[in-house]
């Protein structure tokens, strides 16, 4: 079996320097990239195309969950953290494993033959993009609220946080996401979008659209029994019956 190509992405240098360690006691393994954030790790992932990651979940300026939902190539996760809430959800998403810190050398051997495990079967890439899109579904559907949303548009990647979001309007199997610095278009559903905002903040106002309440300058009629909203950037956003009726409600009038 070829050598294993591995990359670490972990924002802490104490934990690089753990995992380097315990890596070269293994001659199958090869380190082929260290990197302390999301976005260069991401970079470095998708042109050298590692068959195994070491990636911490909390990191500042893009998370492990968020790197992965904008990776084009699709290797082995090993999970590392220091916050076991996410252990069970690891799991669950079908990483190699989960090494919650401090972990010891023989955890860290015992997530090393998860991974040659997994890579001697022959769907590997399969199963690894299986992984990856597991991820992807339990973020999906889970109930934790976005603070922020990450978008690939022509090669940058964009972290957008949901305050600064005008409004959002379904396209097909998209979601164009509007805001002050302009458009972003994002593979997802206008129910992913509608179920993790704040809906304090947000209302679904229209089968494919979504309006930030802070945004609104005034809302005017529009035909028969429709409205139009005015946003303070001059957008127009149409207003169902239902969507009136759920701005009543946010809105208190």
């Amino acid at each position: 079996m070829s050598k294993i190509k591995t990359i670490i992405v972990e924002d802490e240098k104490p934990a690089r320097d753990l995992i380097r360690t315990y890596l070269m006691e293994f001659s199958n393994m090869e380190l082929v990239g260290e990197y302390d954030n999301g976005f260069d790790g991401l970079k470095a992932i998708n042109e050298i195309k590692p068959d195994a990651i070491f990636l911490d979940v909390q990191m500042p300026k893009l998370t492990g969950f968020e790197l992965l939902e904008v990776l084009e190539h699709h290797p082995e996760v090993i999970f590392t953290t220091a916050y076991d809430q996410y252990a069970i959800q690891a799991f669950e998403l079908n990483a190699v494993d989960y090494l919650l810190k401090p972990y010891s050398r023989e955890r860290f051997s015992e997530a090393i033959g998860r991974l040659e495990s997994r890579l001697s079967s022959e769907v590997v890439g399969k199963e690894a993009k299986s992984g990856i899109e597991k991820i992807k579904q339990h973020l999906a559907e889970s109930d934790e609220k976005l603070h922020r949303v990450v978008i690939k548009k022509a090669g940058r990647i964009h972290v957008i946080s949901t305050d600064h979001i005008n409004f959002l309007e379904a396209q097909d199997d998209y979601v164009m996401v509007y805001t002050s610095e302009g458009k972003f278009l994002k593979q997802q559903t206008m129910k992913y979008f509608e179920t993790h905002l704040d809906s304090q903040q947000f209302v679904r106002v229209h089968r494919s659209y979504i309006a930030n309440i802070a945004c609104i300058e005034r809302i005017e009629p529009y035909e028969k029994s429709n409205f139009i909203l005015i946003l303070k950037d001059g957008n127009k956003v149409p207003v169902s019956r239902s969507g009136m009726q759920m701005l009543k409600e946010n809105l208190d009038f």
